[in-house]
Order: C-alpha cells, then structure tokens, then sequence
C-alpha cells in the first residue's frame, strides 16, 4: 500500500486530490495539512511514502519544508513532489536542490496523478527528459564556478560519464543506446553514483552534475550528437562482429556493469 501525505493550504485541492488517490486500491492518503510546519510534522509522525507539498503556503513555505526533511536522514523514504499552479516556474529550480523528487501541476488529471504518485513510491524521479533539458537551461543561466562535492572523486569513468548524460536531460534508454551498454547496466551505475554523491534522485544528480561542471552550458547541442557505429570482430570463433563506439574501445558490456 502507497502512503501518500497531502499538503496544500487551500482545502478545495487536498480534498480533491484525496477523494481521487483514497479511490485507489493500492493508495491510501494517511494525512492532510495545510501548511509548510504541519507538513514536516505529517512527514515526521505519518512517514509517507510520498509528500505532496503546494509550494506556496504560509507559514513555512513548501520549498523550506522540503528541504528540512531533506535533512533528516531518518526521513530518506518520504519522496516529496512540489505542487505548482504554473509548468517549470522560478520557483522549482529551489525545489529540485532542496530535496524534491519531482513536481506536478495543480490541474494534472486524476490518471496523471496516479500514476506520479505510484512512479516516485517505486523510487524513481518524476524528472522526464523534456523536464530535465529545461531544468538544464535554468541550470546554464544560474551556474558560475564549479564547487566541491563530496564523493565525485570516488566516481569511475564511466560513473561519471553517465551522470552527465543524465544532467544533458537523456533518459536510461537513450544513455544505453549512446554508451552501447543495456539499460539495467545504466541504472546500475545511475544508482551507485547516486549512493557516492548521496543524492536522493535523478533530479538531484542535475544540480551536482552542474555545480561539479561535469557538464557545461551547450555541452548537450556540441557534444551529444549521435555517434557513428564501426563493426570490429568478435572474439575468435563466434563469427560475428560488434558494434562498437567511433574512436572508442567496446561497450557492449556483455558481462554485466562496469565499474
């Protein structure tokens, strides 16, 4: 069973959203609020598996309440999502460094809806691609010089490469079709650079991929075009060739991950 909190200060839009996640077999909502301090108190007594949280509450807004129970290490598990009246306003970029998991227009439908709460309840990022390259432009306006991060130095290769093609806005397929790997290789190494970097989601790995400057303003146009593919032999015997990166060794890591 999907826990879900709801935290909003107009009460026309937590009961609406309640009456349609309660409908669900596989959800139930465990608490309503109404501003930003009830909402870490919900997260703190209810634990939710998701926190739905309005932006703009009074009080402690919902952008500071993410970000405190960000900071509690005891509340890992409770995935919170920014509500917004508007699509990617000024607003989410703060949201998505302090700790969100994703976001979601008030006027979503109910299908929609659902189906984002049951995404972040599984762990993933309701960051889709498209979000994502517009995250990037904000990013490119916003950030100057590189900044430590703890952990990037215990990033492989690979590791690295992958987080910058997540923070260029490609998604697990897209990454495992340019690296030449499978798309469980991809989200094993998303996942270990995750648990390096101690971001809580894809999103997260965004804002440390710019602030670490693995990536660039217009790294995405000039470098992300599509490789050419070469055929080179296969090992002895198996009569047939691979596909292999232009200029690079093989990738078709038919073992499983790299490190």
């Amino acid at each position: 069973m999907i826990r879900v909190g709801l935290a909003d200060d107009q009460a026309l839009v937590r009961s609406g959203f309640a009456a349609l996640l309660d409908a669900e077999d596989d959800i139930t909502v465990v608490g309503s609020v109404a501003d930003g301090f009830a909402a870490v108190r919900l997260a703190r007594e209810a634990g939710p598996d998701v926190l739905l949280m309005d932006i703009r509450m009074p009080g402690l807004d919902g952008i500071a309440a993410t970000r405190e129970i960000a900071s509690v290490p005891a509340l890992a598990a409770v995935h919170v999502v920014i509500l917004t009246t508007f699509g990617l306003d000024e607003y989410i970029f703060d949201a998505i460094r302090a700790g969100a998991a994703g976001f979601l227009v008030k006027d979503t439908d109910a299908a929609e809806l659902i189906r984002a709460v049951r995404v972040i309840a599984s762990g993933d990022s309701l960051m889709s691609p498209g979000v994502t390259r517009r995250l990037i432009a904000e990013f490119a306006s916003r950030t100057r010089a590189a900044v430590p991060v703890p952990g990037l130095s215990e990033l492989t290769a690979r590791e690295r490469e992958v987080v910058a093609l997540v923070a260029a806005g490609l998604s697990n397929e897209e990454i495992a079709a340019r690296i030449y790997v499978s798309q469980s290789t991809v989200k094993t190494h998303v996942a270990r650079a995750m648990t390096k970097l101690a971001a809580r989601d894809r999103a997260q790995l965004v804002v440390i991929a710019y602030e670490a400057a693995l990536v660039r303003p217009g790294w995405a146009q000039v470098e992300l075009r599509p490789r050419s593919r070469r055929l080179r032999p296969a090992p002895p015997g198996s009569g047939r060739l691979r596909p292999t990166p232009a200029g690079g060794v093989d990738e078709t890591d038919p073992a499983g991950p790299l490190g």
